[in-house]
């Protein structure tokens, strides 16, 4: 053999010693790291196990899949409401009623103030009762009061009664010779009733007793 062959021999087994060198020298992490890509440091698997709970809490919270809620009942709730609706029928009859019944009430209130002053031209024309013109005046007072009666209102005296503050309106207290004290003395306006409600309150004095130095 030639010596330039035998330097190739010896070149090429130093280069494949050389590469078999380099295969053993590489780090066992990266070796470890290589046939166990999927493994957990410490930290993570740490982290892993304190979340379990968590969610196991929140899926035993958690309502059950097949929980229902209570059927209502159908029957007690139908009671009421048929209960409900004949309140509503008997209020609204009611109300309809009132508002037919007293409908001209506010019509009849203003009417009251002309009978208020024809009364008055009467009482000062007691002297002249047979001049036809106090006669016309009479008539159409006369007039007015049937049509007042017709439509459920009429007048209430208070002279002598007990004072009632739901139909009565006390003005003045005046002492009275003859009348007791808290009765009604004077009755400066009429009082008028609407069926069973007060269609106007009367004004009225009532009596403090007898005065002083009377017997």
């Amino acid at each position: 053999m030639s010596e330039e062959k035998k330097e190739d021999a010896v070149e090429t087994a130093a280069e494949e010693a050389a590469a078999s060198a380099e295969a053993t020298s590489e780090s066992p992490e990266a070796a470890a790291n290589a046939q166990t890509p999927d493994a957990q440091t410490p930290d993570d698997e740490a982290s892993s196990q304190t979340s379990r709970p968590s969610q196991k809490s929140q899926s035993a919270s958690a309502e059950p899949p097949n929980a229902q809620t209570p059927e209502p009942d159908w029957k007690t709730l139908y009671a009421l409401t048929l209960a409900d609706f004949d309140n509503y029928k008997k209020r609204a009859a009611r109300d309809r009623e009132d508002t037919y019944r007293y409908a001209e009430a506010d019509i009849l209130k203003d009417v009251l103030p002309a009978v208020d002053n024809l009364q008055l031209a009467l009482a000062n024309a007691k002297e002249k009762a047979d001049d036809p013109f106090v006669k016309g005046v009479q008539l159409v007072h006369d007039t007015l009061l049937k049509s007042l009666k017709d439509h459920g209102a009429e007048p209430f005296d208070s002279v002598g009664l007990d004072l009632d503050t739901e139909r009565m309106e006390a003005i003045a207290t005046l002492p009275h010779a003859e009348i007791p004290e808290g009765k009604v003395s004077i009755e400066s306006k009429k009082g008028w009733m609407l069926k069973d409600k007060v269609l106007r309150a009367a004004q009225v004095v009532v009596s403090s007793g007898q005065p002083d130095g009377a017997k």
